[in-house]
């Protein structure tokens, strides 16, 4: 009986080993490279001699809009003229938020300037008469009001004299 046993546990040792159990082989050597830069991206638009901001919107980003708070290039109104007020991007300190003329000529020219966009309102620095603030959507250039408390993306912008 004793056999048995020994053997038996000797069958399920080697089944265990050759049939699948957490046997990992050890992985191949990869060599190491250096992940890509993540450069300041910006679109320049010659005929108006603006320089806009063209960064890549993150998760946070994406929700804090959602969620109707401020973080990074999303957030109400205040939030938007000091992100812009403060940004230090592509060797530039200068940006400003746009105005509703400035953003809507760039959405409505033909064809898409910026690598990374949102299919949401973008704010403006021009207010309405009613205390409101104009935002403009991407995808048919217009102009629509929204209260400063709202939480909206953001696009800074710059201008760029020499036209670099």
């Amino acid at each position: 009986m004793k056999n048995k046993v020994i053997g038996f546990g000797m069958v399920c040792a080697i089944s265990l080993a050759f049939g699948g159990g957490t046997f990992v082989p050890p992985a191949s050597k990869v060599a190491k490279i250096k992940a890509p830069c993540h450069n300041d991206k910006v679109y320049v638009d010659h005929e108006t001699k603006l320089m806009w901001q063209d960064a890549l919107y993150t998760d946070a980003e994406d929700g804090a809009y959602a969620r109707g708070i401020s973080f990074g290039k999303a957030g109400n109104l205040n939030h938007a003229v000091n992100y812009c007020r403060t940004l230090d991007y592509a060797g530039y300190n200068d940006w400003r938020l746009p105005t509703v003329d400035e953003l809507m000529k760039v959405h409505h020219d033909v064809g898409q300037h910026f690598n990374h966009s949102r299919d949401k309102d973008f704010w403006s620095s021009t207010p309405t008469v009613d205390h409101r603030y104009y935002v403009v959507y991407p995808a048919d250039a217009y102009r629509y009001k929204r209260s400063p408390k709202e939480s909206n993306y953001i696009r800074c912008v710059r201008c760029n004299a020499s036209d670099e």
